[in-house]
């Protein structure tokens, strides 16, 4: 019999175990609607589930007490009964939108340029994201992180602002060394940064900071300066392109056609704040060797009524996109305060509910928080998807877990509480997921 676990919107049920939720079928449940699970049928490994630690959500992070810290963390990141187990983080390369105030990693006064990098420095981050990071990597040592850029150095940059603009040709050279020098020193910190997108948004120059690349600049930047230069550093470190919504599926294709500039790619990034999710599974379908991922989206609480709609965001954006190809799924972002901040001016967001309101020590968790640990907790990396059949208002999807368990992961966007059989070879159960609520079940 499958052990579950049942999220519903008024709450009463979080994350928690629900025995009474699933039982043997019978002859009478012969018309329920089935979900067949089919263990023979693979699809993608996954890599893991989490959130952006932004640098606004470490800064939080260390203005609690350090014992209530601690506590959070371990909730967070370990595998421990109890815990959810996020197993992946998305930080920024200098600031995101989401920090206090907007810098890079090599500012430099008006007028003044460092292309010898001679004034790069780790200093702004070593504050509160490199801490949060080694805390978090002493509870989850396996802990997957990616990095993108929101913006390269002003200097660098065709109109001097961390917001808005392009990258000049002629420091094509010196970025590229500039995301080494990152790489190289947060190895340094004992952080190894696995994934690397070349820019964050690179088609919305609205943000602060941010900076345009058109898909012919990916390819030349990535084809004749990144790749090159992580090569020669022996940095294992893989190349994601694109970092932006799926509305654009002929961004990450049209720089995969570069031939030599695909030899350094690693796969494609997707958000979905434009388009539909099956961009994803478009670009898998033109380039199946190279992997997809999703490493951004906002999901906030509607407040209807109090209620916690946990199916929505988990159907749409999280199976979503683990059913069109990606071996991750990253929310934004991790924390925030009761005001939705801290963030920058002029550009930074002023809506963005973290995963969890930190208001000094008092944590509130959201509807982002229970979106993702409704996977994380029980879908650990190098899990592989396997098939799994959809109902029209139920969202599936299955997983074959290292220690050989069979996870189905069940959201319930429709109005009324959906009763149907779960079916996996010669067995068979009979189960109800509420309306608006979500399932986890583990056999």
């Amino acid at each position: 019999m499958p052990h579950v676990w049942l999220t519903t919107t008024d709450r009463a049920s979080l994350l928690a175990p629900a025995p009474a939720a699933v039982a043997p079928a019978t002859s009478a449940d012969a018309t329920l609607p089935r979900v067949i699970v089919s263990p023979g049928t693979v699809y993608q490994t996954m890599e893991g589930f989490g959130f952006a630690l932004t640098g606004g959500s470490a800064q939080l992070l260390m203005q609690m007490h350090a014992a209530e810290r601690g506590k959070l963390l371990q909730e967070l990141f370990a595998r421990s009964n109890g815990a959810i187990g996020v197993s992946q983080l998305r930080i920024s390369i200098g600031s995101s939108d989401m920090n206090d105030h907007a810098y890079s990693l090599d500012d430099m006064p008006a007028g003044e340029t460092d292309p010898a990098l001679a004034h790069f420095s780790l200093a702004e981050d070593e504050k509160a994201v490199i801490p949060v990071l080694q805390q978090v990597l002493r509870i989850q040592p396996h802990l997957h992180i990616l990095a993108s850029p929101w913006s390269a150095p002003a200097w660098m940059k065709t109109n001097g602002d961390l917001k808005g603009g392009a990258l000049q040709p002629r420091y094509y050279a010196a970025y590229a060394q500039y995301l080494v020098r990152f790489l190289q020193a947060m190895r340094r910190q004992g952080i190894a940064i696995d994934t690397l997108t070349v820019q964050n948004e690179p088609l919305n120059d609205k943000n602060t900071p941010s900076m345009v690349m058109q898909p012919e600049e990916q390819a030349v930047f990535i084809r004749d300066h990144l790749g090159p230069a992580l090569q020669r550093a022996h940095l294992p470190t893989r190349i994601v392109l694109y970092d932006h919504n799926c509305d654009r599926p002929d961004y990450p294709i049209t720089v995969l056609q570069d031939a030599r500039a695909r030899q350094y790619i690693a796969g494609s990034g997707f958000h979905l704040y434009g388009g539909t999710i099956d961009a994803m599974s478009q670009v898998h379908d033109a380039f199946p060797q190279k992997d997809l991922f999703f490493t951004e989206q906002m999901v906030v609480d509607t407040h209807d009524n109090g209620e916690l709609r946990v199916a929505n965001p988990l159907s749409h954006v999280v199976l979503g996109a683990v059913r069109n190809w990606s071996r991750n799924v990253l929310l934004w972002n991790l924390a925030a305060d009761p005001a939705f901040g801290p963030h920058t001016g002029n550009g930074g967001c002023p809506v963005c509910e973290g995963a969890i309101t930190l208001d000094g020590d008092t944590v509130t968790r959201n509807v982002g928080y229970y979106t993702i640990a409704q996977i994380a907790a029980f879908v650990p990396p190098d899990s592989v998807r396997i098939g799994s059949t959809t109902l029209e208002d139920v969202a599936t999807a299955a997983f074959r877990t290292p220690a050989g368990h069979t996870v189905l992961v069940t959201a319930n966007h429709g109005r009324a509480a959906q009763r149907f059989v779960i079916a996996d070879g010669a067995q068979r159960w009979t189960t109800s997921v509420p309306a608006g609520g979500a399932a986890t079940f583990v056999w």
